[in-house]
């Protein structure tokens, strides 16, 4: 043993979190607002606060050993709570980090199982394959069947990509010259495939606006959960890639269509600002320096500020009155505002307003913010059902027809996993692009409403504002 092996052995994990990620635990005072406001604290071994406290009493075995830093969902809960503006989920990414250095067994093995499979799949592809992915995690866990209804019932909407694409960074960016009425589209790797719907939707959504979307040529995974919960530069460095294509493109303004994916850029953004470091490296692996031009901006925020309300409620042929909705924006749309600028962190109104612009109505509820499981679906499903399930009652509870969503991920979990649930009522998910397109009468096949799992003909139907089935004679 070396001794520079024998120093860093010494060292506890406070120490070394300080080191890797500037974060202090010795500042927590045990005030509980992390564990209280987790939404799988009751799932956990050890609470969130718990962690902390370990790691102040050197307790770091007990910790690196733990089911809680595997379980963590990242829905940023913790962190945007924190009065000492701790980063908690930065210090999970960590913990599990040096885990797998440490050669520690995990405390829930599936998961680490879904990044490998996850990372070792966009090294190959660029992409994600999520059928691969998929079966390969179903097979390799020895319960290869868990999912198959869900699948077979996505593979008939053909919402699942049979062969996998590959997708090269391109070597040399050649810039274009960008019209007015241009913006960049980063879709994200579901929008290609269980999401489809969503990438339909907003094409013709935003094409009926007048608005012409750029997918840059050469995209690739932004990393997700795999990335940021593996390695922070490899994180950092694959959405980073994405943000220096599109700004060596021309472009002053990208739009995301994935709420991860956004998500991950903004971190980004936010790291390679606030570390010096990181950003040289980064800056070195791209062979550019990447120059802050580019305003990243979420699909929600582009049809409100961008566009306007007033210009969305003009192009309102069929008012969706009648019909009431909640409406659901996922953790990580305002967490942590420090990173998303957000100021209306645990109740926004932005989905609201722009649904309200069609003439429906949106109802108060409690679960606007709240964690539907992420990527904790594919590997420990049923805390992702646990959560599904409550965010669905409450929608039921206070008397919505249907949720309206923005996200493929939160889609995912409570359109496509809700006849798992074993629930009394089916509950409509829509993306807020489908019910933009009903309310502008665009048909039905550029809405793509025929891939939701959940049907939400009938409600329409009774609504009375089925889609058309051919465009309109006059286009």
């Amino acid at each position: 043993m070396t001794a520079t092996d024998v120093q860093l052995k010494q060292r506890n994990l406070a120490q070394i979190l300080q080191e890797r990620c500037g974060e202090n635990v010795y500042s927590c005072y045990q005030c509980i607002r992390c564990s209280s406001g987790c939404p799988l604290s009751e799932h956990f071994d050890l609470t969130p606060s718990q962690v902390m406290r370990y790691l102040q009493l050197g307790k770091d075995e007990v910790v690196l050993r733990s089911k809680t830093i595997w379980l963590c969902s990242s829905c940023q809960a913790c962190s945007t709570r924190c009065p000492q503006g701790l980063d908690l989920v930065r210090m999970m990414d960590e913990l599990k980090a040096i885990s797998q250095d440490r050669g520690i067994d995990p405390g829930v093995s599936s998961i680490p199982l879904l990044y490998n499979i996850f990372l070792r799949d966009v090294r190959l592809l660029g992409r994600t394959y999520e059928l691969g992915l998929a079966a390969e995690l179903g097979l390799r866990k020895g319960d290869p069947f868990k999912d198959l209804p869900m699948g077979i019932a996505m593979l008939r909407k053909g919402k699942f990509s049979l062969i996998p694409s590959r997708t090269s960074y391109p070597r040399r960016i050649k810039p274009r010259k960008v019209q007015p009425d241009q913006m960049a589209y980063y879709p994200g790797c579901s929008l290609h495939s269980t999401a489809v719907e969503l990438n339909t939707s907003i094409g013709s959504v935003f094409g009926e606006l007048g608005i012409d979307l750029v997918e840059p040529k050469g995209w690739v995974c932004c990393g997700s959960t795999p990335a940021h919960a593996t390695d922070h530069f490899l994180s950092t460095l694959m959405a980073m890639k994405n943000l220096a294509l599109i700004e060596r493109k021309g472009f002053d303004e990208a739009m995301v269509a994935c709420l991860g994916c956004f998500s991950r850029f903004k971190w980004a953004l936010h790291d390679v600002a606030n570390e010096p470091e990181l950003r040289k490296r980064v800056d070195e692996e791209l062979g550019y320096e990447y120059q802050g031009k580019l305003d990243v901006r979420y699909v929600v925020d582009v049809l409100t500020e961008t566009v306007g309300l007033p210009a969305i409620a003009q192009r309102v042929e069929r008012p969706l009155d009648g019909l009431k909705v909640v409406c659901y924006y996922g953790c990580v749309y305002t967490r942590p505002p420090k990173v998303t600028q957000a100021t209306h962190i645990e109740y926004p109104m932005t989905l609201d307003r722009l649904v309200q612009a069609l003439g429906a109505e949106t109802l108060d509820w409690s679960y606007k913010t709240e964690c539907c499981g992420a990527t904790l679906s594919m590997t420990e499903t049923e805390l992702a059902l646990h959560l599904t399930t409550k965010i669905l009652d409450d929608a039921k509870a206070v008397g919505a027809e249907a949720v309206v969503v923005s996200c493929p991920l939160c889609h995912m979990n409570l359109d496509a996993r809700q006849s798992q649930l074993e629930l009394d009522y089916s509950m409509p998910i829509l993306y807020i692009t489908q019910l933009m397109g009903l309310a502008f009468g665009l048909p039905n096949k550029e809405l793509a409403l025929d891939k939701n799992i959940v049907s939400p003909h009938s409600l329409l139907e009774e609504k009375r504002l089925l889609p058309r089935a051919q465009k309109r004679k006059s286009e």
